[in-house]
């Protein structure tokens, strides 16, 4: 018997060394029924190709050949947790409880908050996108995690789960908290400052165009991770004039990986609150740090420099040094 122990435990040892051990990470919970994003017959343009690391290129997702204007469905019951704009084309996320689902392109017939079933029309198919033709682009989240989408299909074909490798959990984790923590800060930053109005304070718009995706906790369009959308990005074409919406100091002009092409203006101290405003992605700028400018004043011209996937601005406000959303004072 002891022998016999022996044995076992040796061949278990193998195992392990082998990499025969356990799994890196629990197995999903996935919504059932779930069906299709697409009515009719479905074919598939490209299958889930996840980088090796976070960082890397990769296909974290499918493309699903499709019509402009077709409507695209629920692959399950869930809850919509984001409907908008993502650097110019829109996005559908469905919560499941387990695991999200997301959907681009797509022009939103819902709202965030809204309670879906399997089958509902989420909205219809938009332009943008990264495919030759127009396609539906569908993914599968598990927190951090890209799955593949075809685990959802009886017989799709998804039947090997494909994760971040074992030695990113940690790190994806951490960067969860930090976006969690980032998100809560911000959040409690605006709720600290009662006497906000936003349209009152005489700040103009720096650019015209409207809203393509408003500060909060989004899927970040490049890097494909949910963090912190820490401004608000305006629709503008690459070469669109920026200007001052309001007089103060340029504090900085330089470039960030991210953000690319960066400016920070200083207003001082407005109505009560130290302000201080932030220009990213531009081509250019014409002003240099310690120029003191008026409103309206041309600061430079809208790019798609960093990380962006189009042109527009992505505004940033800070109210007495802490991060805020622009349309609390806007």
């Amino acid at each position: 018997m002891r022998r016999r122990t022996i044995l076992i435990a040796a061949v278990l040892a193998t195992v392990v060394l082998l990499g025969g051990g356990p799994p890196a990470a629990a197995e999903p919970r996935l919504p059932s029924p779930a069906q299709w994003p697409l009515a009719g017959a479905v074919r598939l343009l490209a299958g889930f190709d996840p980088p090796g690391q976070t960082w890397g290129a990769g296909h974290r997702g499918i493309d699903l050949a499709a019509s402009p204007g077709q409507p695209v469905l629920a692959a399950a019951d869930g809850s919509v947790s984001y409907a908008g704009r993502l650097a110019g084309r829109g996005v559908v996320v469905v919560d499941h409880g387990g695991v999200r689902t997301t959907y681009e392109p797509v022009d939103p017939l819902v709202a965030v908050g809204e309670r879906v079933a399997a089958g509902a029309v989420l909205g219809r198919i938009g332009r943008g996108g990264h495919c030759a033709q127009t396609c539906l682009h569908w993914g599968l989240k598990d927190g951090e995690r890209y799955l593949d989408p075809l685990l959802l299909i009886p017989g799709g074909g998804g039947g090997t789960l494909r994760l971040l490798p074992a030695d990113q959990v940690a790190v994806a984790r951490k960067r969860a908290a930090e976006r969690k923590r980032e998100a809560a800060e911000a959040g409690a930053a605006v709720a600290r400052i009662a006497d906000v109005a936003p349209g009152k304070h005489s700040f103009g718009r720096p650019v015209p165009g409207g809203i393509t995706s408003p500060f909060g906790m989004r899927l970040h369009p490049v890097l494909h991770v949910w963090k912190l959308h820490d401004g608000t990005d305006f629709g503008a074409a690459c070469g669109t004039p920026i200007r001052a919406p309001y007089p103060g100091r340029v504090a900085s002009v330089g470039f960030n990986r991210g953000y690319g092409n960066r400016l920070m203006l200083d207003h001082g101290v407005v109505d009560g609150h130290r302000v201080r405003t932030g220009y990213n992605h531009a081509i250019r700028y014409v002003v240099t740090p310690g120029t003191e400018v008026r409103r309206g004043q041309l600061l430079g011209y809208v790019g798609s420099t960093g990380y962006a996937t189009g042109c527009h601005l992505h505004l940033m406000l800070w109210l007495d040094e802490r991060l805020a959303n622009p349309m609390v004072w806007f």
